[in-house]
Order: structure tokens, then sequence, then C-alpha cells
């Protein structure tokens, strides 16, 4: 039995077989729930018809992709997720959500997956965050018996073609003091980050409550470790000469402290900006810079963990290995030279 046809109607599948409804009179096009038939249908044709707004919440959108991210939001999965972490998948689910909310969940397959990465293919950290985000709300949905195949399974994870953040260099630290005083917020986030190693999650929580008989002791919201760093005396007197009674040792322009590590991310951009550093000098950089040093120093792989938090030994051995190598390097240059 054929379904009953209303006046004005039409309708399109999409690539991903999924039948869209809508609505056309006088030229204009109106989007129907798909559900042909349904409650919400018949109320949003009959607001159509009689020339009211159809509103968006009676669109049906259980089973689509945007109503499966909003049910694993909902999870313990993602709530137990610390803040920073949150904070980048969130930045994704939006992209993902203004490409392909409506899209049923059901039909994606692999393909469709490696297609999203693909299109990211020239921003590769873009699409290790697409994957990152997408791939936990379909084991997630798995698991909740949602989802009879995850489809991320078997994509090809892009490589990173770059080395990494710029590690600042002591010409560029420089620079930034030179243009920032001793008494300015600017110079106090850079000594924090340089010589305390934050990360700028971390760095915008800290305060005087952190500190006890000079050493600042605080869990890193990344690793949840408990890290313990010793405040000497050039550190100290650059928090001395600011002063801070509030909760955090940094505030925003309107005294508080900063709502994320992104608003804290695009304030410090500025502030290297002013003192005429490149686009490449971040805040990550900076503690690329003071893990460098340390390494030069001779710091062992063990060091350098307690010091940043590390939770595996390979991150400490990048910083120790390249000094080896320059170590090895002029070693056998030096036997070259004094044998030839």
């Amino acid at each position: 039995m054929s379904k009953l046809r209303y006046p004005h109607l039409s309708h399109e599948t999409s690539r991903h077989g999924r039948k869209m409804w809508y609505f056309r009179k006088d030229g204009k096009r109106i989007r129907l729930p798909d559900k042909y038939g349904s409650k919400e249908f018949m109320e949003a044709y009959s607001d159509a018809l009689a020339g009211r707004v159809v509103s968006k919440v009676s669109m049906d959108k259980k089973g689509t992709l945007g109503w499966l991210i909003d049910q694993y939001k909902r999870s313990h999965n993602f709530q137990s997720l610390n803040a920073s972490t949150k904070e980048q998948r969130n930045s994704s689910f939006r992209r993902i959500i203004r490409e392909s909310e409506d899209v049923p969940y059901s039909k994606i397959t692999r393909q469709h997956i490696q297609d999203a990465v693909d299109r990211r293919a020239d921003k590769p950290a873009v699409a290790i965050s697409f994957l990152n985000a997408i791939t936990p709300v379909f084991q997630w949905a798995e698991t909740r018996g949602l989802l009879n195949k995850n489809p991320v399974i078997g994509v090809k994870r892009p490589a990173l073609r770059t080395v990494g953040f710029h590690t600042w260099t002591i010409e560029q630290v420089e620079q930034f003091r030179k243009c920032h005083p001793i008494d300015t917020k600017a110079r106090l986030a850079l000594e924090l980050m340089l010589f305390l190693g934050l990360r700028r999650s971390d760095v915008i929580r800290i305060g005087k409550g952190n500190v006890k008989d000079g050493v600042l002791s605080f869990r890193t919201q990344k690793t949840n470790k408990m890290v313990y760093i010793p405040i000497f005396k050039s550190l100290k007197d650059c928090i001395d000469t600011i002063g801070s009674d509030g909760e955090t040792f940094l505030v925003s322009s309107h005294g508080k402290p900063f709502g994320s590590s992104h608003s804290f991310y695009v304030w410090f951009k500025k502030m290297c900006s002013v003192a005429g550093l490149p686009a490449k000098c971040t805040p990550h950089g900076l503690r690329k810079a003071g893990a460098t040093i340390a390494a030069n120093a001779g710091a062992s792989p063990h060091e350098l963990m307690a010091m940043y938090g590390w939770s595996k030994m390979a991150m400490a051995e990048l910083y120790t290995r390249e000094v080896d190598s320059k170590k090895l390097a002029y070693k056998t240059a030096k036997m070259i030279a004094d044998n030839t």
C-alpha cells in the first residue's frame, strides 16, 4: 500500500541513504522531520502549510550522529575526562556536527570515516584530533549495544609531517623578557612555564595555595600525576614583584582566573606578538625549551619525568637522546680530527 502523499512535499536521498523530506510552497523549501507520517512530521507539515515557523526542536534526531555524540557526552566515559581533553574533543565535535549532524550513525562505514580523515589530509594534526574525538564515541556506542560494528576500526591514521612545537631559543626568551618587565603578568606567565615546565592547562590553575616551604606541588590535569617542583629565587622574585592575593598567580584582564587553557593561549600569543616574536613561539614551546635546557645540563630521563609529570620514559628520552647524539657526534668528529 502506497503512502498517502500530501501537497507540496518532496524528498531526497542523502549519500548515506537517509530519506529527507521537504515542504515547498511559493518557492521556499523547508526541511521536515525524517520520519514520514510521525506526530513530529505532521506537526511540522501543518506549521509549514499554515505559514508558521517550523521548529527545529521537532526534528527527529534519534539515530543521527549528532544524537549519538550528545548521548556520549552525557556518559561517564566523557564526563570523567580531564577538562583540557574535553575541551579538545568538544572542538572536534562542533565541526563534526556542523558537517554531519543528521547522518544516521548506523549507516556510517569505515570508508566514510577514512574519507573524513583524508579530507583533513592537509592538516594531519586536525585529522588526528578528529579521530581522537570520534573513536571513543563509536567504542562507547558499541559497548552499549547501539552499534553492531565499529566503523573506526581499520581506519589509517595520518602521519604527522612536522617535528612538533617549536622550541624557544634563549634569544627568543630574552626578547620576550626585554619587552615584558618583571612586574607584568606576561613576564610571570613566561617564567612559570619556563622554570616549572607547566602546561597551559596547569599554569592557569596554580597559585599561592600550591606553594609550601618553597616547593610547588600540584596534580597535573593531563596525566593526573603529583609533581613537586622547587621555586628558585629568580622565579620567586617575579612572583613577589607582581603579588597575587587571588586563587591563581595568573588572571585575565577581568582580574579573574582564565576560563580555559584556550583563552590563556590566545592571550599569551598576543603577548608574544607584542614582543615581536614569530607565530611559531607557543606556550608549549617554552615547556620544550625548559626540558631541552635541563637535558643539556645533564638531567637524566627520570629527573625529567619527575619535573614534567611525564608517565612514559619515552618522552623524557626524546630530550636526553638528542643531547647524547650531539655528544657522540662531537666525540666521533674529534676522534677523526685527532687521528688524521
